[in-house]
């Protein structure tokens, strides 16, 4: 075990030197130190880089076995462990007191209480581990939500926006409708007020032709009359009597 432990220290040892001097001459050291330094990295979990060798029975390195299995085969462990246990104990080597037996009255306990308590036992500490969690995680969730929430109300308020925008402008072609129709309503007053100032001068100038006219319709009457004598008269009478009295033969 211990040269076994060596082994894999002086390893990890020299995985770690390889790794700084790579760091530490690659052009990537700058990005990697700032990765490193980051707020991100320092809420990640670590994780192994070398993996654990494999061992039997939960102490026993594999590598005890391979090197048995060249020389004596599958059951050359096991015979091995019995044969050195026997010649312990049979020498008076390993001597069976009563700290061996007490010993073994723990390692019996120890064995059924992983057997039957270490199943629900660490259900029960994933259980806590996982509560744990999700309390820890439930501020971030929570955050996360009011984030969202947040960005939401936003592209709501940008909507919103974008609606005020449209309706600035049906207000703005609403106003230049209403000059339109008030530049139109001005344009026909003036037009209405050219037309009745001519209409005016036109009666006017119609009523002036008539008042002449009659003047002077008038005046020639007056001057036809006025040129006209009693015996004239007189006859133009009696020729109009007579022309009605063959009128009324006829």
């Amino acid at each position: 075990m211990l040269s076994r432990a060596a082994l894999l220290s002086g390893q990890n040892s020299r995985a770690l030197v390889a790794f700084s001097r790579a760091t530490g001459t690659t052009p990537a050291s700058n990005a990697a130190a700032a990765a490193t330094d980051s707020p991100s990295s320092l809420y990640q979990r670590p994780v192994r880089l070398i993996e654990p060798g494999k061992v039997r029975h939960g102490f026993i390195p594999e590598e005890w076995f391979q090197a048995f299995y060249a020389k004596t085969g599958v059951t050359g462990p096991y015979t091995f462990a019995v044969t050195l246990t026997t010649y312990l104990v049979s020498k008076e080597i390993y001597v069976l007191e009563h700290e061996y037996y007490s010993g073994l009255s723990l390692f019996l306990m120890w064995y059924v209480g992983i057997k039957k308590l270490g199943p629900k036992l660490a259900a029960y500490l994933d259980k806590e581990i996982d509560q744990y969690e999700k309390d820890w995680n439930s501020g971030r969730v929570s955050q996360k939500e009011g984030l969202e929430a947040q960005i939401a109300d936003e592209e709501k308020a940008q909507w919103s926006i974008e609606g005020q925008n449209i309706l600035i402008q049906a207000k703005r072609e609403n106003v230049a409708l209403q000059l339109e129709a008030n530049y139109r309503e001005r344009l026909m007053n003036a037009y209405q007020a050219v037309k009745s100032r001519l209409d005016y001068q036109v009666e006017k100038t119609n009523a002036e032709r008539r008042i002449t006219q009659k003047n002077l319709v008038e005046y020639v009457v007056a001057r036809v009359k006025a040129s006209i004598t009693p015996d004239q008269e007189k006859q133009n009478i009696n020729q109009c009597i007579s022309d009605l009295a063959l009128l009324a033969k006829a």
